[in-house]
């Protein structure tokens, strides 16, 4: 029986160049510090929006964290991400109460008039689309979200509408 190999280099690992001095005050802060790694990571994705490679590697040798246990933290948490994300993170609730009034129909036309999949980020990484497990609105099913704005008893149009209009005015 033949194992199928996979080729490392061939993951879709995010190269984009980093100024790393950006986190040179937060390894100053948190080095010796028992504790430190979660919130080394959380304030190097605060300044960069995910967590780049080169960052992780910096950190392990500026503070001794070991890379591999850096980076068992960052793939188990959810709120850190390894690939850059958009400006704007669309989030769609598939929780009880939204999957019964149609949720899925929200994702679907965001994906199709974004043209990307859930979990991705558009080209130009204005948006990117996640279905969550609940944001707690239960009351507005279905429901999205983004930034800090949320938008309940949508339909597909409406939330592409919604989208569309976020781009509209930021091209203002």
């Amino acid at each position: 029986m033949r194992i199928a190999r996979f080729n490392i280099a061939q993951n879709n690992i995010e190269l984009d160049p980093v100024n790393l001095e950006l986190i040179d005050p937060l390894i100053r802060k948190y080095n010796g510090k028992k504790g430190n790694m979660i919130p080394l990571l959380q304030g190097t994705q605060e300044i960069y929006g995910y967590l780049p490679r080169m960052a992780f590697e910096k950190i392990s040798t500026e503070t001794g964290l070991n890379l591999s246990e850096m980076f068992g933290v960052a793939t188990f948490y959810s709120q850190f991400r390894l690939k850059p994300v958009g400006k704007h993170i669309i989030k769609v609730c598939h929780g009880t109460a939204c999957h019964v009034q149609n949720a899925k129909e929200i994702s679907e036309a965001l994906e199709e008039a974004l043209k990307i999949r859930d979990g991705e980020t558009t080209e130009d990484r204005f948006y990117t689309l996640e279905s969550v497990a609940c944001l707690g609105c239960c009351s507005l099913a279905p429901v999205m979200m983004v930034r800090d704005q949320t938008y309940g008893k949508l339909t597909g149009n409406e939330a592409t509408k919604i989208v569309k209009n976020i781009r509209i005015t930021e091209s203002n």
